[in-house]
């Protein structure tokens, strides 16, 4: 192509020339002049045909490096989207499973508040089932019932017999105010009860420790005891003899008898009380009043041992320190054998048979009163 341009300019270039016939040897030259020209047109042409191959050849790479660089891509971008897909189902699967646990906690709360309120309809139910069943005087059974077991926490606690025997008492007429002879095995076992209660012995607790310490008050004044000494026996003084051979005895006599007044020495018989000192004096009268203070807690708590040693002990110390012959002494001697005669532990009833009875008939008219008036709805 290149070639055949050239050639037009070329003709172009030249002006036109007449034609004129030719001879022979000018065609010659002709000939000769035309394979020359060829050449460079033949070289260019393989030159773009090697250019164009090579091209080729590094499209050709180059499009298998993008292939390959895509596909790993490619490759990748799958191992991503795989993994991606795991964690979406993991986490959906987690989601699915918390909210799955939430819904169960909801409907357990919800069942529970559901039986909670049931329950409290049921009571509810209950409850306006028995006040419509009642009897106007049914009140008087319950208040009945509140007596007695309070007469037998006033016993068996406190050990009140005075107040449980008048609970016991008001309860057995309220009770009587009912006026129905279905109760009368009731009022049976409650008269047993009030018996039982009348016939234990009644202990004055407050009295007795009153009592006590109006003896603690009287210690101080008590006078103490002086030293007593037996008696001695009477001693017979020897008297110096007349005759002459008995003057060693004589001399031993007069020596004996002038000694007396210088040493006097008597042999007695029995065991001597002996003086105290001030300070014995105070820790004497102390530890009487801490004994008497013990009989004093042993009359509330119903320790008969604690209190009758407590009271002997306290005897004892009088008698060995007081003066005997004072009547002071004599008086709070004899009000400590009283009270030492007083029995502070008593035996009582284990329980009254008047509270299963009472409750069995309570028991009994409200399921019989519940039970006509759920057939009357019906």
């Amino acid at each position: 192509m290149t070639d055949e341009k050239k050639l037009e300019s070329d003709n172009k270039a030249t002006p036109a020339v007449p034609v004129t016939p030719t001879k022979p040897s000018t065609q010659k030259k002709e000939k000769e002049q035309q394979p020359e020209s060829a050449k460079p047109a033949k070289r260019l042409a393989i030159a773009a045909l090697i250019i164009s191959i090579i091209t080729a050849g590094a499209g050709v790479i180059y499009i298998n490096q993008q292939n390959q660089a895509l596909k790993q891509q490619v490759v990748a971008l799958s191992s991503q989207l795989s993994n991606t897909q795991q964690q979406v189902a993991q986490q959906l699967e987690s989601s699915q499973q918390a909210t799955e646990q939430i819904t169960k906690d909801a409907v357990n709360k919800a069942q529970v508040a559901i039986s909670q309120q049931q329950k409290s309809i049921e009571g509810l139910q209950l409850a306006i089932t028995d006040v419509k069943g009642r009897r106007p005087n049914d009140w008087l059974l319950a208040e009945a019932d509140y007596l007695v077991k309070l007469a037998g926490r006033k016993l068996f606690l406190e050990h009140d017999v005075v107040t449980a025997t008048k609970l016991m008492e008001s309860a057995d007429q309220r009770i009587a105010t009912l006026n129905d002879p279905s109760l009368v095995p009731l009022r049976k076992v409650m008269a047993n009860d009030i018996t039982k209660l009348r016939s234990l012995p009644l202990l004055d607790k407050d009295g007795v420790a009153l009592e006590l310490i109006s003896l603690q008050t009287q210690i101080d004044k008590l006078p103490l005891a002086n030293a007593i000494l037996p008696e001695a026996p009477e001693e017979v003084n020897k008297e110096v003899s007349q005759n002459i051979q008995d003057w060693q005895s004589n001399l031993k006599t007069s020596l004996n008898n002038f000694a007396e007044h210088f040493i006097t020495f008597r042999v007695r018989d029995g065991s001597a009380v002996p003086l105290l000192s001030p300070q014995q004096h105070f820790y004497l009268r102390e530890n009487i009043k801490g004994k008497l203070e013990t009989a004093i807690k042993a009359t509330y708590s119903e320790q008969e041992a604690i209190y009758q040693t407590s009271l002997k002990v306290a005897g004892e110390w009088s008698q060995t320190y007081f003066n005997q012959d004072d009547n002071a002494v004599k008086q709070f001697q004899a009000s400590l054998e009283k009270l030492s005669k007083v029995k502070v532990d008593l035996k009582y009833p284990n329980k009254f048979e008047t509270n299963q009875v009472l409750s069995d008939i309570i028991r009994e008219r409200l399921r019989r009163e519940v039970t006509t008036i759920v057939t009357e709805d019906k």
